[in-house]
Order: C-alpha cells, then structure tokens, then sequence
C-alpha cells in the first residue's frame, strides 16, 4: 500500500513537503493545482508552483484549467519537469473553481469535450515517455493520472463507470476517487464500495486505483483499505497537516511490507515550538512574501488543533499580522503553555 500527499491549495509546495520529510516523508506528492494558462503565460509566481525540492522525485505535478489546447500546451512543460507524472485534477469542487468548468466542471461537460481534453494532454504524455525510451527502461516513464469525484448530485453508477472508461481509453494509469458528489461534505460518509469496485474494474488492464477522503488515522486507513484491498494507495489531505507525522504513524500500522525505512517503530519526541518556528522559515525560503500570510493562516488552520488549547492557539496564529508577529505569538503561547511544547510520537 503507497501513502500520498493529496493536493491542497496554499499548502502543498516544497515548504510543506520538507516537513512531511522530516518524519520519514510520503511515496508521493501531488502539488497544489497549476493553472494552465497562469503557467504559460509566465505568471510572476509560476516558478514557485513548479519548485520540487525536496524530493523531485516523488512529486507528481496538478494541472487545473478550462480550456484543452492549453492544457495540452502546459503539460508540455510540466512533463519536462522531474517527477513521477501528471494528474488532471476533476475533482475540486469549489465553486469558484468548477464554475468556470475547471476541476470537477469537466465532470459536468459534454463527454466528448473532456474526452478531446484528455486525449490531448495523454497524447503529450505519451509522446514525451515515446522520445525518451530510457525511461521505460527504468521505469520511470511519466505516469498520466486524473484525481475525480463521484459528479453531480445525480450522478449514476453507469455515467461513472462510462466516464472512467473514457479516462482509461485515453491513456489514464491512475485514478484518485474521493467518494463524495459535488456537494457532499466531510460530514457525509465516503462511499469506498466506488473505489474498490474501479479498482476491480480496472486491475486486468493496468490501472491503478488510489481511495481518498476521510482518512485521519491509522484506524480509519485500515479500515478503508480493508473495504478496498484492490486499491494501490491512500491519498492523505488535511489530517497530513494537523498531523505531519501521519505517514510515520501509517507505517507503524502497515509496516513488513518491504517498502518502508526500519526506525518507524521507535518513539519519537517532537519539538512543536520549533516545528513552527523552522516552517516559518521554509515558507519564507520557498514562498514569496506576497504569499507567507496565507499560506501560514491556512497551515496553523489545522496545526494549532494538536493543542490542548487548539481554538486559542489557531486565533492566536491566523490573526497574526505579518512573520515576525506570527513568531512573538508562538513564543509567547509556549512561554504559557510549556507542557504543550514536546510531543512524543
């Protein structure tokens, strides 16, 4: 069973990878959404969207847009980069987002549009792996994968399975599904049947199928994987955050299978002042300042919950008016709250 990074907007760039790192670190890591036309039109931040440090090797690169010939034209670049592949995202469902027909708005479109999408941009994949045959040789042909949803409210099991079937004729070798519609929320149960049962569908042909939603825990990733033990892998999104060690804790859990690093069963003891203090400067490093406020809101969001006095800790640090401020706040809360300084794991 792999373990993924998922995407997230405003957290999944090399400041964030570098400290999944520092706990043993993940398979993979899918980036936050590269917008296709941002990106060829050599926006002034683009450059830090296609960062791969730490680990170029295990990043896979998000691409997000409206229209197909700039997706194709953009996964011309991205395929350039070093990695493990590139995934269409079809499954955010903000409405900012898929309103333009972006993330799961290709879900909504006529079929043969995505259809011409897709071909288009597996087509440049697949060119790219064709003109560097000493990829295939090791083994590290560029893999072409999609991250989806369910669809719409009214979705149907057949219009799924159509729908995927039209991924997988396309050249498509990994599907990411969080079971939810459009609008279903956290609060309503992911329905992991659909994972396993595209796991199934697709096992004979090559396709790799990874669950994702819900899962927080060593106990709730087991039980997903029970209900799919066709499914390669499980994608971690928000839960990596609160707990950046979660990937050490699912090793624990999964271990004996040969592909993880020995020492995940020792205990460890973690500095927390010095976890945000050192994050800090990695945003700083690997961020622009237009974009440290937010990022650091959205990261100490999920963080702060890992305290005793979580709600005080989080307006605390996302009220913070600028770094150095963030800084004095987290002194002053541990200056307060000694005991909750070290964690052991």
């Amino acid at each position: 069973m792999k373990f993924i990074c998922g995407p997230m907007a405003t957290i999944s760039h090399p400041a964030f990878r570098i400290l999944i790192e520092k706990f043993g670190g993940c398979d993979e890591y899918f980036t936050e959404m590269i917008n296709a036309g941002s990106l060829l039109n050599d926006g002034p931040f683009e450059k830090y969207y296609v960062n791969p440090a730490p680990v170029p090797g295990k990043v896979v690169w998000q691409l997000t847009g409206t229209d197909r010939a700039r997706m194709a034209e953009a996964a011309k670049r991205l395929v350039e980069l070093p990695g493990i592949g590139l995934d269409v995202n079809m499954g955010c469902s903000a409405p900012d987002i898929y309103k333009t027909g972006a993330g799961i708005g290709w879900m909504l479109r006529p079929l043969e549009e995505t259809r011409e999408m897709i071909r288009s941009v597996g087509e440049v994949i697949s060119s790219y792996n064709k003109s560097h045959p000493e990829l295939k040789e090791s083994g590290m042909e560029r893999r072409f994968s999609v991250k989806l949803r369910l669809g719409d409210e009214d979705f149907t099991e057949e219009g799924l399975f159509a729908f995927c079937d039209m991924l997988v004729e396309n050249g498509v070798k990994l599907l990411t599904l969080h079971p939810r519609t459009k609008k279903e929320k956290l609060a309503r149960p992911a329905r992991y049947f659909y994972c396993q049962n595209l796991a199934e569908r697709y096992k004979k042909e090559g396709v790799s199928l990874y669950l994702n939603g819900n899962i927080k825990d060593s106990a709730s990733a087991s039980y997903a994987a029970g209900l799919c033990p066709d499914c390669s892998g499980i994608m971690i999104s928000r839960a990596a955050v609160q707990k950046p060690w979660i990937f050490r804790e699912l090793k624990k859990s999964f271990g004996g299978e040969g592909e993880y690093e020995s020492g995940c069963e020792s205990e460890l003891t973690v500095d927390m002042k010095q976890l945000c203090l050192d994050y800090i400067k990695d945003v700083e490093v690997y961020q622009p300042p237009e974009f440290w406020k937010t990022r650091l809101q959205r990261f100490f969001t999920y963080f702060a919950m890992n305290f005793t006095f979580g709600h005080y800790a989080q307006t605390q640090f996302i009220n913070a008016s600028d770094n150095q401020d963030l800084i004095e706040r987290i002194e002053d809360f541990f200056a307060k709250c000694p005991e909750e300084r070290f964690k052991k794991l």
